[in-house]
């Protein structure tokens, strides 16, 4: 019989400050290079596609590129694994007058107090009417 192993998550302050300065990175649009290691890899899957980055650099400029107007992060919650933190945000983004929601699931990966791997996976953004729509067809149970 085998003795299980006993594992231990990062430590919650380490998984609370990297996941905040995670979601600065999208209302700021810089990425430097306080938060991911040089090499950083994003694997990035949206509702009709998936791609992946290397660096920093290139996650940033990905933003730049489908970032249409000012850009809140709201952080639901952060849970740290035995290798870094899941992390749930909703992003709120204000184009043309108009907030589009986007919710968001992070699996990140840390070494040394740098996230070095992110995978993430995006609702897509939802307008007021399909927010509206979805209230309507299909109400939360839980916020």
């Amino acid at each position: 019989m085998a003795i299980p192993k006993e594992t231990t998550t990062i430590n919650p302050q380490t998984a609370e400050r990297l996941s905040q300065q995670f979601a600065e990175v999208f209302q700021t649009l810089d990425a430097g290079q306080r938060v991911f290691s040089s090499d950083a890899f994003f694997d990035l899957n949206m509702p009709v596609w998936r791609f992946q980055l290397i660096g920093p650099r290139a996650f940033e400029s990905q933003l730049k590129q489908i970032v249409e107007g000012e850009v809140r992060i709201d952080i639901l919650r952060t849970v740290p694994t035995t290798s870094g933190f899941v992390t749930e945000h909703e992003e709120h983004q204000n184009v043309h007058g108009q907030d589009l929601t986007a919710r968001r699931l992070w699996l990140c990966e840390v070494q040394e107090g740098q996230i070095t791997e992110v995978v993430g996976y995006c609702t897509g953004e939802w307008d007021e009417e399909l927010r509206a729509r979805h209230a309507v067809e299909a109400p939360m149970i839980r916020p």
